[in-house]
C-alpha cells in the first residue's frame, strides 16, 4: 500500500493509502453537503499520555488559519496546528479487519517530573519491566503505564493511560499490582507513586 501524493503539491503532513482514501470518499458520501467536507485529523489526547486520535468530517473552509490544509485526490485533509509537528510522517491506513488506523513513528513527550531521573540503568530495567510485563497485562483493559522516573530512594513513579486513565479500579490496580510486580522483580524498587490526575480520564471498561 503506498501513500498517495497531495494533489495539491504542498509537502504532506499525513500519508493516505489508497484503501483508506477510498473509505474516507465512501464515508463522506453518506454526509450532507459532502463536497464541501474534508477530513479533520487532530491529537485528542493530554500531554504525555500516549496519542490518541479524534477523525471527523467539517467543512474545510472554515479551517483555522493556523490549520494545516492538505489535499489526498479531492479529499482535503485539516491539521490543526498544535498537532503538525507530532503528526509529520504518520500514514493513515485501513483494513476491514482493523478499521482505519494511524501509524505514527512520533511519541508523546515524556513527562518531567524535577527531582526524578530516569535515564540510568535502573530506569532501563523498570521501562523494560514495563514494556515486557506490565502493560501487556493490562492490555485486556485498555490501559497502559508509563514510567516517569525513580526518586533514588526506592520509589517508581508511573502515570496510567488509555483504560486505567480515571478508572475507579485503576489506584486498586497500581498499587496492587503494577506495584507487586515492580517491587518483586526488581530489588531497588520497594513502592510506586502514581503520577496520574485521575479526575480527568474517562472510563471505558470499568462501570
Amino acid at each position: 500500500m503506498s501513500p498517495l501524493e497531495a494533489l495539491s503539491g504542498s509537502d504532506l503532513v499525513v500519508s493516505i493509502t489508497q484503501e483508506a482514501l477510498d473509505k474516507l470518499k465512501e464515508l463522506r458520501a453518506d454526509e450532507p453537503d459532502a463536497d464541501q467536507l474534508g477530513l479533520r485529523l487532530e491529537i485528542a489526547s493530554d500531554a504525555s499520555e500516549e496519542f490518541r486520535y479524534d477523525l471527523s468530517f467539517s467543512e474545510y473552509l472554515d479551517a483555522a488559519f493556523t490549520d494545516e490544509v492538505r489535499t489526498h485526490e479531492g479529499l482535503k485533509v485539516i491539521i490543526p496546528g498544535k498537532d503538525v509537528e507530532l503528526l509529520s510522517g504518520a500514514t493513515l491506513d485501513y483494513a476491514e479487519t482493523t478499521g482505519l488506523v494511524i501509524r505514527n513513528p512520533n511519541r508523546p513527550e515524556v513527562l518531567r517530573v524535577e527531582g526524578l531521573t530516569g535515564d540510568d540503568a535502573l530506569s532501563a530495567e523498570i521501562e523494560a519491566m514495563v514494556a515486557g510485563e506490565i502493560n501487556p497485562a493490562l492490555a485486556s483493559h485498555g490501559g497502559f503505564v508509563t514510567y516517569v522516573g525513580h526518586d533514588g530512594e526506592g520509589t517508581a513513579y508511573l502515570t496510567m493511560g488509555g483504560g486505567c486513565h480515571g478508572c475507579s479500579m485503576s489506584k486498586l490496580t497500581m498499587l496492587e499490582g503494577v506495584q507487586t510486580m515492580l517491587v518483586e522483580a526488581i530489588d531497588e524498587v520497594h513502592a510506586v507513586k502514581d503520577l496520574t490526575d485521575h479526575a480527568t480520564g474517562e472510563n471505558p471498561f470499568y462501570s
